[in-house]
């Protein structure tokens, strides 16, 4: 297969699936056009796929959305890397820095996925079916932060897991779609604002020295 451009976002490499080149359009179209524009023809169109093939792969609107949030959970872990998240070190620093490199990434080279997720995380809240898929789908995340914690030796891993869930929504909401949308922070200041946090939760001997920092030398594929 060649390579192809679906709108708004990602590259379709050779090799690429038809159910994950459809899941693909779909997102580039919800980041484009919002839930309004997603159609099954529309999908088609922007897949490069004969008329009838997303409704052939996913026969309702609903089936389209859990696929897209299959997709969507699927890039961003090639995005944020838990394997690298993982392999920081058990330090606060260590973590700091890896945390500081994923999110720099994901909003500096993918700030489309995350206007599809926004899409998709209202459309839940209207959908009770697709809300259930969508925490699916994302626990994983959940699971890693926790483990992460633990890992860095916090008193109350699932405490600090959602306090560092909520402030990376909450600067990765205002640097894609908010009011901070053109002045994404640097990795340095964003190593700053993780080693703040975890000072609080860990202590201040247990962020210092987060060892070398880590080199985004990936080329991003998703």
């Amino acid at each position: 297969m060649a390579e192809r451009t679906t709108p708004g976002t990602s590259r379709v490499t050779p090799g690429t699936s038809r159910a994950d080149l459809i899941a693909d359009a779909a997102l580039a179209l919800l980041a484009e056009r919002g839930m309004r524009g997603l159609t099954h023809r529309a999908v088609d169109e922007a897949a490069g796929l004969p008329q009838g093939s997303t409704s052939n792969h996913a026969r309702t609107r609903l089936a389209l959305l859990e696929a897209a949030v299959r997709r969507l959970a699927d890039r961003e872990a090639a995005v944020l890397t838990p394997g690298e998240l993982s392999a920081a070190g058990h330090g606060g620093g260590g973590l700091a820095d890896a945390l500081a490199l994923a999110l720099h990434r994901y909003l500096t080279r993918h700030r489309e996925l995350l206007v599809a997720r926004y899409e998709l995380a209202l459309e839940a809240t209207r959908r009770p079916e697709l809300r259930e898929y969508y925490d699916a789908a994302g626990s994983r995340f959940r699971t890693m932060l926790n483990a992460l914690m633990t890992a860095a030796g916090s008193p109350e891993p699932e405490r600090h897991a959602l306090s560092l869930v909520a402030w990376c929504e909450g600067l990765m909401f205002a640097c894609a779609v908010g009011s901070y949308h053109a002045a994404v922070p640097d990795r340095a200041e964003l190593r700053t604002g993780f080693t703040e946090l975890l000072r609080g939760m860990l202590g201040e001997n247990a962020v210092a020295g987060g060892g070398p920092v880590l080199q985004d030398d990936r080329h991003d594929e998703t």
